[in-house]
């Protein structure tokens, strides 16, 4: 193998990290931009949904697919290749004249986000190859990515309220630019293997069970649930995924092994991580619609108004990371969950007339719990399997989180789907109660599903 200078590994890591910081920053910055969508292109909030879900979707659909693919051809050509479809799309983005425009080029968008997250972690296993240099490097790529996902409300809401929505998008041009001069310049090669072979039916089957149920849900908004759309899609929907999982027990090489959900804690982790992403990414579209549309903020203050939970998301996971090793994987997500559901309990209470300052201290406190389940999450999934199966486990687990926070939007949206006052605010409620009672569910799961074990906790 071919020694590694440590300004090879620097750039390595820098490339790496703006891969991610791209890919974040587009899961958050949409948000405060949807009023002004919203009056750009005279739509509802069905179709603010598709912007922000067409990206979620494919980004869950092929997340696992993507790191086989990066086995196969390299992870830097793949990596580079992701940069390259993201900042075309993100291009095509900030040229759209129209909304079907726009949800196209985020479809394109997830596809390129895909291949960038497993294939920049692959990049920095070649240029660290000593194990605890790669620790501190991983490190430093995640906070790259909590930086970028509390920054994005902020930023986007400076370039929305100065400069317009579509410079939200034409911000990751030179970002991506850079990203790929720096991969194609320093980065390893590497050397393809053939070490997991493709699922296509199963990766064929997973994407059309995903896409008819997000289409189901969303347009039952307008449509309502007896529409043929709506009909079709959920049937589509259970057939599809029926298959898949007829797919994934027979394949011998499925892209989701389903052993891995006969650990226990496996199982609890994975359903946590559904559970937690559809609360946080459900609600803060709920949000973001109401500060925007009821309160008529601009999306500068809405950005500012996710600050607190923002910055206490970052703050709280590098703590709950140092907790894990004292406490143990079952007790901090007993208490990330407990504490994300009383923080979501205390912002019932909320009105279109009552004083921001009132919602400061749930925000705190749900963004807290929710911060304290990231990194707890991934140690119990690590720690449930062995070694070799560690990248497929996590590769489940993002997977999971992130066709949670797609389904969260989708749920919630269609609850919020009236933006009349009196019925927002219904759906609003309706919408932190179920979060409160799904977190609460996983509260339980986790008591009853993941045993106290010395192996959880190393």
């Amino acid at each position: 193998m071919r020694s590694v200078s440590p300004r090879q590994s620097r750039a390595a890591l820098i490339a790496a990290a703006l891969g991610f910081v791209v890919v974040l920053l587009d899961v958050s910055v949409v948000n405060v931009a949807l009023d002004t969508l919203r009056l750009a292109f005279g739509t509802g909030v069905s179709g603010l949904q598709w912007v922000v879900n067409a990206y979620t979707l494919v980004f869950a659909a092929m997340l696992l697919t993507t790191g086989a693919l990066g086995d196969r051809l390299g992870a830097r050509r793949v990596f580079t290749m992701g940069f390259a479809l993201f900042t075309a799309a993100s291009l095509a983005c900030g040229l759209a004249s129209s909304l079907e425009a726009l949800v196209i080029a985020r479809i394109a968008q997830g596809l390129g986000a895909a291949l960038l997250v497993p294939n920049s972690l692959s990049m920095l296993q070649q240029a660290f190859p000593d194990p605890e240099q790669r620790s501190r490097a991983v490190g430093w790529w995640g906070a790259a990515g909590g930086i970028a996902l509390a920054a994005g409300p902020v930023l986007g809401g400076l370039l929305v309220t100065h400069a317009g929505w579509r410079s939200i998008f034409l911000i990751n041009l030179p970002i991506g630019l850079a990203g790929m001069y720096l991969t194609r310049r320093h980065a390893m090669p590497g050397s393809p293997v053939r070490r997991r072979p493709f699922d296509l039916p199963g990766q064929g089957a997973a994407i059309l069970a995903l896409a008819a149920f997000t289409v189901a849900l969303t347009e039952a908004g307008h449509l309502g649930w007896r529409h043929p759309l709506v009909r079709d899609g959920l049937l589509v929907a259970l057939a599809a995924a029926m298959g898949f999982i007829v797919i994934e027990s027979r394949s011998k090489a499925p892209m989701l092994p389903l052993s891995l959900f006969r650990i226990p804690a496996f199982a609890v982790a994975s359903a946590c991580g559904v559970i937690v992403n559809f609360a946080y990414y459900g609600l803060i579209f709920v949000f973001s619609l109401f500060f925007q549309v009821e309160q008529r903020l601009s999306p500068q203050d809405t950005g500012l108004a996710f600050l607190p939970m923002t910055i206490v998301l970052m703050a709280v996971n590098v703590i709950a990371g140092r907790l894990i090793n004292r406490l143990g994987p079952r007790r901090l997500m007993v208490f990330g969950l407990t504490v994300a559901a009383l923080g979501y309990v205390l912002l019932l209470p909320v009105s279109i007339e009552g004083a921001y300052a009132r919602l400061v201290v749930p925000m705190l406190i749900a963004g807290s719990g929710i911060a304290v389940m990231v990194p707890t999450m991934t140690n119990a999934t690590l720690s449930s399997v062995d070694a070799a199966q560690a990248g497929i486990a996590s590769g489940v687990l993002n997977s999971a989180r992130q066709v949670g926070g797609m389904l969260g939007v989708a749920v919630f949206g269609f609850l919020v789907r009236n933006t009349e006052p009196e019925a927002f605010m219904r759906g609003m409620h309706q919408s932190i109660l179920a979060a409160v009672v799904l977190l609460l569910a996983g509260s339980a799961m986790c008591v009853l599903g993941i045993r106290r074990d010395r192996r959880m906790v190393a």
